[in-house]
């Protein structure tokens, strides 16, 4: 096998590959560690403005330096790569455990969800919201400890933000009060899922899992669930004050840590590193101005949103709106609308699967296009429209929605029910007093 050289790191083989990066096996040179490093395309991330969605990812995770969570080293760049080298984990995903070994003794369950706890805790002390905690985001190092993992969709709001808005997470780890998008309290929406996470390891099953999905948001609102027989008194006792439907009687983090179930066994981590984070490199591997100047169209693959050139613009403009001529069906304006976000990508396709879930729909999703259907609103047809996410200019993206099957009168009802509901992803533009009104010529 032939050995490069990045840094003070032997680069091996791909130990994994994703839709922006590669995973490569290294070796720090200097103390024989081994790491896993994340190689991504300069170009490519900056073409598809992925670089502030990265390094807020990357940045907040250099913050969070626990033993319970996956450890960032450092961030280096070449002319065309950025290589974000990480903690090598050997262990895989506590998932995979619950699904080869079934349901958890109350020990191992125990011993987990404190760890859980330490993390979660420490992550919210720093200020971050991790907002996707779920099994497949816990990993195990080579001694079965956990490790937190995957802060894409993670919150790092400014200081005196009390509120997070953002409808994301997966449906069955989700709080009750995230899916009824009046804003949440990010620490005690983390605690919910945690709570999820401990009758998972207890039970090898979900609390919350309906095919139906209003059934499914039904029960997780009023926190509709049983326990099998051979949950503790204790463990049930836990759960119950952590299910809790209404974020403000929850149980809080401090309060947990005082529960007799969790305190027992319990060795909390003591004198563990600490140091003073320094950001620079993560800005510095995305500053040069000479790797800025990606041109031409990008196809709609893997990668990121279609990105629309002049002529696509002019064509979905609302004064010059072309498409008419293409649609052969007498109500084409009541079957197209769009709006505009500045979110990240895939914050803004997550939180559309949850709100279109959220209303009783199926989801597909495949690159930045989602398909969502269901029964019509008498349920007597079927109902199904397109929204597909594209990229208008730098930091700007439009959701196009699309009748694909049913009335206009449903059309009409699914996207005003679901409009309401994303409202924090829609970019609004600023007042202009300044402007002199234009009186708008009248349309023929």
């Amino acid at each position: 096998m032939v050995l490069r050289r990045v840094g003070k790191y032997e680069v091996g083989r791909t130990i994994g590959e994703g839709t922006f990066a590669k995973v490569k096996f290294a070796q720090n040179t200097e103390t024989g560690e081994s790491v896993a490093m994340k190689v991504l395309d300069r170009s490519t991330i900056i073409k598809h403005k992925m670089a502030d969605q990265i390094k807020r990812e990357i940045s907040i995770m250099k913050l969070v330096r626990h033993p319970y969570v996956v450890r960032l080293h450092e961030v280096l760049a070449s002319r065309t790569k950025i290589y974000i080298v990480l903690e090598f984990i050997t262990g895989g995903e506590l998932f995979d455990k619950i699904i080869h070994r079934g349901r958890l003794s109350e020990n191992d369950a125990r011993r987990y969800f404190q760890q859980l706890i330490d993390g979660v805790d420490y992550c919210h002390s720093k200020g971050v919201y991790h907002r996707d905690l779920k099994p497949e985001n816990l990993l195990l190092d080579s001694r079965g400890n956990l490790k937190i993992s995957d802060f894409g969709l993670s919150a790092l709001p400014p200081q005196g933000v009390c509120l997070l808005h953002t409808t994301c997470g997966t449906p069955n780890y989700v709080a009750p009060e995230v899916l009824q998008h009046k804003g949440y309290n990010g620490a005690l929406a983390d605690v919910w899922s945690c709570g999820v996470i401990l009758y998972v390891l207890l039970a090898g099953c979900l609390p919350f899992d309906e095919v139906d999905l209003p059934t499914l948001y039904n029960k997780i609102g009023k926190a509709e669930f049983s326990f099998p027989s051979w949950f503790s008194v204790g463990a049930k006792s836990l759960i119950r004050r952590i299910l809790d439907p209404n974020p403000e009687t929850r149980v809080q983090i401090l309060d947990i840590r005082e529960d007799e179930w969790f305190k027992e066994g319990y060795v909390a981590i003591k004198n563990f590193e600490t140091e003073d984070v320094n950001l620079d490199d993560i800005s510095n591997a995305f500053n040069d101005p000479e790797d800025q100047q990606g041109n031409g169209k990008v196809e709609n693959g893997n990668a990121g949103p279609l990105i629309l050139n002049a002529f696509d613009l002019i064509v979905l403009s609302e004064g010059l709106n072309l498409s008419a001529m293409f649609d052969r069906g007498q109500d084409g304006v009541k079957n197209h609308t769009r709006f505009v976000s500045q979110q990240p990508a895939k914050v803004v396709v997550s939180t559309m699967e949850v709100v279109a879930q959220s209303m009783g729909f199926k989801t597909h999703i495949r690159n930045y296009k989602m398909r969502v259907e269901g029964p019509s609103a008498d349920k007597a047809a079927h109902f199904s429209a397109i929204l597909e996410i594209f990229e208008v200019a730098p930091a700007f993206l439009m959701v196009d929605i699309q009748k694909a099957a049913g009335d206009s009168a449903d059309y009409l009802k699914f996207y005003k029910s679901f409009r309401s509901k994303v409202d924090d992803l829609v970019w609004k533009p600023p007042a202009e007093k300044s402007r002199p009104r234009v009186a708008k010529m009248p349309r023929r």
